[in-house]
């Protein structure tokens, strides 16, 4: 598994969104980027957290913040999370999990005492360089953009 670190350039990629637009990491560069990584669509953690992200996102906004969601869920999964919730921001269905591997995001995981493959929910701020300036590793998905807010902010300013 990929282990960065504040300072490390940002692994560039490009996708689509559950929309079909192309999203390019080097693109953005000049824009702060939320890209956080959750494991699946609709279940109660991962929609906690999409839906602390939508209910901040004029807050974000206001702080210059894009945000990205990726799970390995579908485009059609995304688009029916996204249609359910009005999450105002794109999601990667990133289904051959080569954006989670750039990032170390996939990897083994232990529930009950069995081992799998899943994601790590992990959600990396980037600056408008392409530098990641904070790893949240563990999220607190139900205040989670309020500690972007409070500890991302700081970190892009640095």
């Amino acid at each position: 598994m990929v282990s960065l670190k504040p300072g490390d350039k940002a692994p560039l990629f490009v996708s689509t969104d559950h929309l079909g637009n192309e999203i390019d990491l080097k693109e953005l560069r000049g824009k702060k980027v939320i890209l956080y990584f959750y494991p699946e669509n609709d279940t109660p953690t991962c929609t906690e957290q999409a839906c602390n992200l939508r209910d901040n996102f004029g807050t974000l906004k206001d702080h210059n913040f894009i945000v990205i969601g990726v799970s390995p869920d579908d485009s059609e999964s995304h688009k029916k999370f996204q249609s359910k919730f009005h999450l105002p921001f794109p999601m990667i269905a990133d289904t051959d999990k080569k954006i989670m591997k750039k990032y170390g995001v996939w990897g083994e995981k232990q529930m009950f005492g069995h081992k799998f493959m899943g994601v790590h929910r992990r959600t990396f701020i980037i600056d408008e360089k392409g530098i990641i300036r904070k790893i949240f590793l563990r999220p607190k998905v139900r205040q989670h953009a309020e500690e972007i807010l409070k500890l991302g902010i700081q970190a892009v300013k640095n």
